[in-house]
């Protein structure tokens, strides 16, 4: 039970620490945000608990394919945010990486790469 209260603190430390750096600066924010660290987080958490390196290799390997389909959310959210709201916004970016990352994965299953 100590691992995975300390596993919640570390990532959650994570997020706040982005936050708090985005509140400081707009770049430094966006530069720490941009890195993959939940990913190594979790690649750091699968290593520790002993999971076999195919599973961690696994893990990076789709992160990859998942991460490309979210890049237009990226671009609309500061268009959208002036005009419609936050929320709104919010909203509209989620459905857009769910069908960004639908088409996408409809797209590269052609190329041998199962996502769906």
């Amino acid at each position: 039970m100590t691992w995975i209260i300390t596993k919640y603190f570390l990532t959650a430390a994570v997020v706040v620490l982005v936050s708090e750096l985005a509140k400081r600066s707009d770049r430094l924010g966006g530069f720490v945000a941009a890195l993959p660290l939940v990913t190594v987080l979790a690649l750091i958490w699968l290593y520790v608990e002993k999971q076999p390196q195919e599973k961690i290799a696994n893990h990076a390997w789709y992160t990859f394919w998942y991460v490309i389909p979210t890049l237009p959310m990226f671009l609309v959210f500061p268009v959208l945010l002036p005009r419609i709201g936050f929320w709104p916004t919010l909203l509209a970016c989620m459905i857009i990486s769910v069908i960004c990352f639908g088409l996408f994965a409809l797209v590269i299953r052609r190329f041998g790469v199962e996502l769906l």
